[in-house]
């Protein structure tokens, strides 16, 4: 097995250019996991953490654009309040030696229906942005960046370079069941994002279906049924609640089964929508 190593951008686009079938490691904490477990054996791995511009995280052109590189640990201690959703989803993951090397980047580039960061990624309306030597940068919208089981649609010769996410302009909450407290793969979660000024709410399912994704039903029902200056009613919030469980399509595997995944995802929608909109009545009320 290679083990290709760059410090610069520009060599680590050549080196995935050159060996499309090297793995990249931004963290590692996939990755290696799967290598000692011999579930996987690439031909070559391409290793980022020495590249520095990977670690930055920057406001631009209106919108947070995290470096691939960013670990959790900052996305929890510096962007709680731009990127909230994405900050309660960064304190759930792992330890914190997890938490201090693992990354948004890597978490995206694993694809994996399970991870974290996605659904308030895909509340929040974010995106991907990825290049390749070839053909240079294009961004990819969070909704469509996941294709399958730990599928992506990533090209061969494409790194993950930064995702950037638009600001919070209202509550955001994320939530997860997992067999215990800590350190623990979701059986399930839920993001939501308030989006006031659109009079829109924003959903992330995880660990739900094959892929992450949205519950678009339950979006257009609170886009047109919601009362932005009212109490949420109970009525509104259960159903909400059943479009979000509707839109799951698990399995069942040894951490749970698919129909307490359904009903799971059903409890965590409710429960998110009822504590982001308690935040937005209380600071319309301020």
């Amino acid at each position: 097995m290679d083990f290709l190593r760059p410090t610069t951008w520009e060599e680590a686009l050549a080196a995935k250019a050159d060996q499309p079938e090297s793995v990249p490691i931004q963290g590692g904490t996939d990755v290696m996991v799967e290598i000692n477990f011999d579930v996987r054996r690439p031909p070559a791995l391409l290793d980022l953490n020495q590249v520095a511009e990977l670690r930055e995280w920057s406001m631009t052109g209106g919108l947070c654009r995290v470096g691939a590189g960013v670990p959790y640990a900052v996305v929890v201690d510096e962007l709680g309040g731009p990127l909230p959703g994405l900050a309660q989803a960064s304190r759930t993951v792992g330890s914190p030696q997890i938490r201090n090397r693992g990354t948004v980047g890597g978490n995206l580039g694993a694809a994996s229906p399970a991870g974290d960061s996605h659904p308030p990624l895909l509340a929040a309306g974010a995106a991907v942005e990825v290049e390749s030597r070839e053909r240079g940068v294009r961004m990819i919208p969070a909704a469509e960046f996941y294709r399958g089981v730990k599928r992506s649609a990533l090209e061969p010769d494409e790194l993950i370079r930064a995702v950037h996410v638009p600001p919070a302009t209202g509550p955001q909450y994320f939530s997860k069941v997992g067999t215990r407290n800590a350190m623990v793969i979701a059986v399930c979660s839920f993001a939501i994002a308030l989006h006031p000024g659109e009079r829109r709410v924003g959903t992330g399912l995880g660990s739900a279906a094959p892929t992450p994704r949205r519950a678009l039903e339950a979006e257009e029902l609170l886009a047109a049924e919601l009362d932005w200056e009212a109490p949420l009613t109970p009525a509104l919030a259960r159903r909400f609640g059943e479009l979000c469980a509707r839109a799951a399509a698990p399995i069942d595997d040894v951490r749970g089964t698919a129909a307490y995944r359904v009903h799971a995802i059903g409890v965590l929608a409710r429960r998110t929508l009822a504590w982001a909109w308690n935040d937005h009545l209380e600071k319309r009320a301020a």
